[in-house]
């Protein structure tokens, strides 16, 4: 285990606050946002190689420190609303059960952390060399736990930035309330780009972000209040749950690597045994994939076979899915809805089962059309609902969610030192087996971070239907170093 010491705590502000003269001072979330309130917040790392004195003669810790807060501060200037706090508001019903709440953004600058840290006999190879995630990358992430609807009371972004002996590991926690991974990732490419370059590179009057919510026009009463009987609900059902949330959860992290023929494949294969030969959209790569990888994980269990198993997919909600009203390419909030493919064990793991699933998931998310968007959307602001904990807890090995995608490219980073040598995601939401997906080293490649107990992923690793498809974990390592 890795022994994390904190050098520094500092709360990192907008310096003037006149590049987003035009920014709201006050921001009410969406029923896309408010899903996400009792969730855990949205964590992503980023590692890098220490730049060499010969190759960077002035490059300092303290300098590479204080550059990465000057170029913070100057960028949240652009994204004033990541530096501000939740507001929540309290309104009185007719009796206790009809109390609700509405949570909106309040543009206060309050500032976000950054954490200094140094961890100092961890090297990059500890790091990504290993089989399984190293345990001790969890404490590398700020805000460990800290769930979105504290939002009032603790930063919306966190950073921490550990020095190791060869590297840094740069660790972002975001509320997830206020962002996904396609808004953060522009975040954080602006950010690069200013330690890099400096504002110029942007311009001082750059619109990089529209914080502006969207709601379908007309319908959606603003605020949404949220009642408070389905936030004590759900803490009910959660602590009736199996596993307590201050207990530990024996998951494990690894990644699989696959290869660009190998991806393809896949994608063949399973539009081969689709049984719906007249589907407009085929099968894709990651559906493929996706497929596969849920295959083996309940083949490997070794479940009855008339069980129902469920996977979890998120469907990107973007300009091209709504357009009354228009949705701009700068929009900057969570903008996805969740659907569940259900499934019986043997169709999923007998002959054909490959194509099979990945069909079903093919259409579910083909069925989100701007129609049934807009009304899931209005259902929501009208019955606010949160998913239950027990949804996951009570169903572990036979429930399994998406998170990230490939699309979502943190590799191009680059803050003055180099690109990154590898991505991680933290352990948020610590009882839910998901799968993380990042580009690979080569190009149109997958890595795939599997969150699930140590003995499915031992199975998985020694099952050779599985690894047909997976390349080997030396060259992945070899690629980054």
């Amino acid at each position: 285990m890795a022994t994390i010491r904190v050098v520094s705590t500092t709360m990192i502000q907008a310096p003037s606050q006149v590049n987003n003269s035009d920014s709201p001072e006050r921001i009410e979330l969406n029923p896309w946002d408010l899903q996400f309130l009792l969730s855990e917040y949205a964590q992503k790392g980023i590692l890098f190689h220490k730049p060499t004195l010969s190759s960077s003669p002035s490059v300092s810790i303290e300098k590479t420190i204080q550059q990465l807060q000057d170029s913070l501060s100057s960028t949240l200037d652009f994204f004033l609303p990541i530096a501000g706090r939740f507001v929540i508001a309290h309104h009185c019903g007719s009796s206790d059960d009809d109390d609700t709440f509405s949570i909106s953004v309040t543009c206060n600058n309050a500032g976000a952390s950054f954490v200094h840290a140094i961890a100092e006999n961890t090297t990059v190879g500890d790091i990504i060399e290993s089989t399984y995630v190293p345990p001790f990358v969890h404490s590398f992430f700020p805000l460990y736990r800290s769930k979105n609807i504290e939002g009032s009371r603790i930063p919306l972004l966190a950073v921490q930035v550990t020095e190791i002996v060869d590297g840094f590991f740069m660790a972002c926690s975001i509320n997830h309330c206020l962002a996904d991974a396609r808004p953060f990732l522009n975040f954080m490419k602006t950010w690069a780009e200013v330690s890099r370059n400096g504002l110029n590179s942007i311009g001082l009057t750059s619109k990089l972000a529209s914080f502006e919510r969207w709601f379908p026009q007309g319908n959606t009463v603003c605020p949404i209040r949220i009642p408070l009987r389905v936030i004590k609900e759900t803490n009910i059902k959660a602590s009736s749950s199996i596993d307590p949330d201050d207990q530990p959860f024996p998951l494990s992290q690894r990644i699989f690597h696959f290869r660009r023929e190998k991806i393809l494949e896949l994608k063949a294969k399973a539009n081969s045994e689709r049984e719906d030969a007249v589907i407009s959209n085929k099968i894709s790569s990651l559906q493929a994939v996706t497929s596969h990888v849920w295959r083996s994980v309940i083949r490997n269990q070794h479940l009855h076979p008339e069980e129902v198993v469920t996977y979890r997919v998120f469907v990107a909600i973007g300009p091209s899915r709504v357009s009354h009203p228009p949705m701009p390419d700068n929009y900057f909030g969570p903008t996805i809805q969740f659907a569940y493919v259900k499934i019986k064990v043997r169709d999923l793991v007998g002959d054909g089962g490959l194509g099979k699933f990945a069909l079903e998931m093919n259409k579910i998310i083909s069925s989100f059309t701007e129609e049934k968007i807009k009304g899931d959307f209005e259902d929501w602001a009208r019955n606010p609902m949160m998913p239950p904990k027990s949804e996951v807890t009570d169903k572990i090995g036979k429930f399994m969610g998406t998170s990230s995608s490939p699309r979502f490219n943190f590799y191009p980073i680059d803050f003055g030192w180099g690109r990154p040598v590898a991505v991680h995601s933290g352990l948020s939401n610590p009882k839910t087996w998901k799968l993380v997906f990042d580009p690979g080293a080569e190009e149109y490649s997958f890595d795939i971070e599997l969150y699930a107990s140590y003995e499915i992923l031992e199975a998985l690793a020694s099952d050779p239907e599985f690894m047909h498809y997976v390349g080997s974990s030396n060259n992945l390592a070899q690629a980054r170093l």
